[in-house]
């Protein structure tokens, strides 16, 4: 199951997700050195990947549609309080990224005939991508 590609609808938009990195590339057509960003359900999980410096560890406990990427490079998203965390409560944690090719606006259709799964929730909103903050030695830096 974890290594399937998941359509659903994420905290921040519809998205493909899978714990298998190369079935996103390969959906989104897009060239395999880009990271993604790891959705994970708990600070719990997210310490499997990286630790969180303990400047940063209010702010990202209390964040919300927010990604943070590590001095380490690791990106990821603490995920609470949505109907996302159904899935991730099952699975722990996912790369995640939006169901379109890349570079290209959003099409159902190309979405549902790409992916293995799709999650039962509507598929309606697209909302506005989280903000994206570099954490580091000299504090923390906006991306966009």
């Amino acid at each position: 199951m974890t290594n399937s590609l998941f359509l659903t609808q994420t905290d921040t938009t519809i998205g493909f997700i899978s714990q298998n990195s190369s079935k996103i590339d390969k959906a989104k057509r897009r060239l395999p050195n880009k990271h993604y960003i790891r959705a994970v359900n708990s600070l719990k999980t997210l310490q499997k990947f990286s630790r969180v410096p303990n400047r940063y560890k209010n702010r990202v406990r209390r964040s919300k549609r927010t990604t943070f990427i590590m001095p380490n490079g690791i990106s990821f998203r603490v995920i609470k309080d949505c109907e996302h965390n159904l899935l991730l409560d099952r699975v722990g944690w996912v790369y995640s990224s939006s169901a379109n090719l890349s570079g290209a606006e959003y099409d159902e259709v190309y979405a549902r005939e790409a992916t293995e799964v799709v999650v039962a929730s509507p598929l309606e909103s697209r909302g506005e991508a989280s903000r994206i903050y570099r954490l580091g030695v000299g504090g923390i830096g906006s991306v966009r």
